[in-house]
C-alpha cells in the first residue's frame, strides 16, 4: 500500500513546498494497492475514499474478519468492477500552522478561519469545485446562502460526532496549539511569530508545549 500523510503545495496559494491550509493540493493524495492475484493491475479510480478506508480494505483482501465496526469502509467492490456508495461530502480540518476547518462537496469547498492565518487569508473561503478547481477565486461573498448551507451541514456533522463520541470538537479546545497560550488576535501577528515554513520552529513549539504539559504533570 502506497499512502501519503498530506499533499504539497508548490506556491499554489502563496505556500511554498509545504503543506498549509485545506486546500486540495493537500487534502488530495495518493493511494495505490498492490496485490498480485487479489487485484488487478492497472486500474484507476475517481472515487472519493479516505485514510479510514485502508484498513477495512486489507482485512477485507485478507479474508479476516476483525469483528470491528471500523468508520471506513472496504474498497473491494471496487477492485471487483461493482458499484460502492461514496462519501460525497466529508469535513475537513486543521490545527497544525492554522486553526481552520470547513466542509468539501463535489461542487463546494467552505473553509472557516477559527483564528487569523498568516497567509492573511480571509475568515471565510468558498469555492466552486467544478468552475474552479484550482480554488484561486472565493466566491463566499457572491453566496451567502451556500455558506450558511454549508456551515450548517458541517456544524450539524460535528454535534453528531460529539455525541457519538461523548467528547468535543478539539478544533474547538485545542486553543494552545501554536505554545503561545492566548490566539491570534491579527494574520500579522500570526505571520510574524510562526516563522513560515520553519521546521525548527515547528518542533520548537511542540517541544515547549510538551515541557509545559510535564512541568504541570510535576507540579
Amino acid at each position: 500500500v502506497i499512502d501519503s500523510d498530506h499533499g504539497e503545495t508548490l506556491y499554489d496559494h502563496e505556500c511554498w513546498f509545504d503543506h498549509h491550509g485545506l486546500y486540495d493540493c493537500t487534502l488530495h493524495i495518493p493511494l495505490i494497492f498492490h496485490f498480485p492475484g487479489k487485484i488487478e493491475p492497472g486500474m484507476r479510480f475517481a472515487d472519493y475514499v479516505h485514510t479510514k478506508d485502508i484498513m477495512p480494505t486489507i482485512l477485507d483482501i485478507m479474508e479476516i474478519d476483525s469483528g470491528i465496526d471500523f468508520d471506513g469502509r472496504s474498497l473491494t467492490p471496487l477492485f471487483e468492477g461493482k458499484p460502492r456508495e461514496q462519501e460525497p461530502e466529508y469535513y475537513i480540518t486543521e490545527s497544525t500552522w492554522m486553526r481552520k476547518h470547513g466542509w468539501r462537496t463535489p461542487e463546494w469547498k467552505y473553509i472557516r478561519a477559527l483564528e487569523p492565518d498568516f497567509h492573511f487569508k480571509p475568515e471565510i473561503e468558498l469555492y466552486n469545485l467544478l468552475k474552479d478547481p484550482e480554488e484561486n477565486n472565493n466566491v463566499a461573498d457572491a453566496n451567502p446562502e451556500v455558506v450558511q448551507m454549508l456551515d450548517t451541514r458541517m456544524n450539524n456533522w460535528i454535534k453528531k460526532r460529539e455525541g457519538e463520541t461523548g467528547r468535543k470538537n478539539p478544533i474547538f479546545t485545542n486553543l494552545n496549539w501554536h505554545g503561545r497560550g492566548v490566539q491570534f488576535t491579527s494574520c500579522q501577528e500570526a505571520y510574524d511569530t510562526l516563522h513560515i515554513g520553519s521546521a525548527v520552529t515547528a518542533e520548537a513549539l511542540q517541544a515547549k508545549e510538551l515541557k509545559t504539559q510535564r512541568g504541570q504533570e510535576e507540579l
